[in-house]
């Protein structure tokens, strides 16, 4: 067993035992190559930019970040005043392309209602009617006889479809007068 000589400076290291194991190897020491150089004494400026405040103008940058980049509030405060400015512009430009392709299809919808019916949106006529043809007769006859005649010519029509339906719709037509009759008409 091996004890440490020195017991004066380190006293509970001295009660320590201290044995040689076959397994243990001790390292040995290392060569050097022949274009080591040695260290400086001083070390170099920081490539990081935390540097202190050299000059009376700079501010001191006391605030770092992990990854080593350092810098006054006042410069936080501005960078993100900078970064807010060019999220609103770029939004700004972005609503504006999007409004601008807005119109482009509206317009182009618009280009294509144009075409298919078109003086429909230029006027502002929105119910449509149809024409009456002067020599139809029915505009020149009172209400009751253009009635009257437009059943006509509804039985008539269904008279000649044939078979059963003609009879029902007879009887539709004589119900319709029956109405008429019962809540003041003609």
């Amino acid at each position: 067993m091996v004890t440490m000589r020195d017991d004066r400076k380190y006293p509970l290291l001295a009660q320590v035992p201290l044995t040689v194991s076959p397994f243990v190897s001790l390292p040995t020491a290392a060569t050097l190559p022949y274009t080591y150089k040695t260290m400086p004494s001083t070390l170099p400026p920081s490539v990081s930019g935390v540097t202190g405040a050299n000059n009376a103008d700079q501010k001191p940058k006391y605030v770092v970040a992990p990854s080593g980049h350092a810098a006054h509030p006042s410069d936080i405060v501005a960078s993100c005043e900078a970064l807010r400015s060019h999220i609103a512009a770029t939004q700004e430009k972005s609503e504006r392309v999007l409004r601008e392709m807005e119109e482009r299809i509206r317009a182009k919808e618009l280009a294509e209602k144009r075409r298919v019916a078109p003086g429909w949106l230029d006027s502002e006529a929105r119910l449509l009617q149809p024409e009456r043809r002067p020599g139809s007769g029915l505009g020149e006859m009172g209400d009751g006889e253009a009635e009257a005649e437009v059943a006509g010519l509804v039985a008539e029509m269904s008279i000649q479809g044939g078979g059963g339906r003609g009879v029902i719709s007879e009887m539709a037509v004589d119900q319709g007068e029956e109405l008429d009759r019962a809540f003041g008409g003609r």
